[in-house]
């Protein structure tokens, strides 16, 4: 018999931990980890495929390490009189964040969030050996700002972490919250952004706040409005002395030839891809509405998610939906379920099946 985990001289933070995913099941209706439900079209397949192609041809070179090129594109695309040195892309906003905790987290530092919020941020502290703490979160999953300036003010976190919107809960921050954090952190101050093409009508990106805070950072990724999630392409905007930073602890040519060539080629095809996103807000909203209609309590979202509950056996629940053939997520405070926002065939199954499994 081969030997085991606990027979590896690991880390010792690392003991029984187990990795991390969500659950990869074949079933007829996958809505538990907040993908866009419409694959690219012909039209940008055939350019992705044409711009691989063309990569594959200089495969025996390395890829430009500053991938400069994507950068410039990123920039373009968000705006703000953003340019390439503003703008830093990774594998996913996973290895962004990563990067961004081993630049400035470590041994002896500490990093800040608020919970609930995404079940990764532990692990990349972890990971980067940083402390990790949380506060909290309101009953309605919004941020008090007397709380988070004492929290801060008493740790005085390294890092500080805020999704806008929250995975798992959809809410976003206002403007005036993270200019807050932003007057009294001692450190940096990442608002995440990934569910960002997916807010309401009025709900503001931190983008805007970046001139006057320079140890801001905004991440983003392209897998989800941009329908991009298997080209594992995340990205941040922030002052370019932070970009010189993250340059220093990533990894040697750490986006491949081809994940450069993808992501430039869907980002000419933004139109498009973000063609449905609007589709998708007007459908979450739906759903809300439906799910509030059965005497079931939502959040607020902002996101191409939903957050709703309660239940004493939130489990039973989810099983009962796999049982029906549809998949959501086990996430969030006890009690609470979470379910990403498919297509309109979708969606008319998940209610169907909820209604079974509810006996309404």
């Amino acid at each position: 018999m081969g030997q085991t985990l606990a027979d590896l001289p690991l880390r010792d933070e690392l003991r029984g931990e187990e990795p991390y995913g969500a659950p990869q099941l074949d079933v007829p209706v996958l809505l538990n980890v907040n993908e866009n439900p419409y694959p690219p079209s012909d039209a940008v397949v055939a350019d992705i495929a044409e711009s691989v192609a063309e990569a594959a041809r200089g495969l025996n070179r390395y890829p430009d390490r500053e991938a400069l090129g994507l950068r410039s594109d990123l920039a373009a695309y968000l705006g703000h009189d953003l340019t390439p040195a503003h703008v830093w892309a990774a594998n996913g906003s996973n290895e962004v964040m990563l990067q961004i905790l081993q630049a400035f987290g470590g041994p002896g530092r500490l990093a800040l969030s608020f919970a609930p919020t995404y079940s990764m941020y532990p692990e990349y502290a972890r990971d980067s050996c940083t402390t990790w703490l949380t506060g909290r979160r309101a009953e309605d999953f919004t941020l008090d700002p007397g709380h988070v300036v004492e929290q801060i003010r008493t740790h005085q976190p390294a890092v500080v972490l805020l999704a806008s919107p929250n995975n798992p809960t959809g809410t976003a921050l206002s403007l005036d919250l993270i200019e807050t954090v932003c007057g009294v952190a001692p450190g940096i101050v990442v608002v995440d952004e990934a569910y960002a093409e997916f807010r309401r009508d009025g709900t503001p990106s931190a983008l805007t706040l970046l001139p006057a805070y320079p140890r801001l950072i905004v991440t983003r990724t392209m897998s989800k409005a941009f329908a991009l999630a298997g080209g594992r392409l995340g990205y941040l905007a922030t002052d370019p002395a932070i970009v010189d930073a993250l340059r220093i602890v990533r990894l040697p040519y750490h986006l491949s030839a081809v994940t450069q060539a993808v992501a430039r080629a869907a980002l000419r095809h933004t139109g498009e891809l973000l063609a449905r996103v609007a589709e998708l807000r007007e459908r979450r909203d739906e759903t809300v509405e439906w799910l509030r209609g059965l005497g079931l309590t939502v959040a607020d979202t902002d996101a191409n998610f939903v957050l709703f509950g309660t239940f004493d056996d939130r489990h039973a629940l989810w099983q009962g939906l796999l049982d029906k053939g549809v998949l959501i997520r086990e996430t969030g405070p006890d009690g609470w379920l979470r379910v990403s926002i498919g297509s309109a065939e979708e969606m008319a199954a998940f209610r169907t099946a909820l209604r079974e499994v509810l006996g309404r």
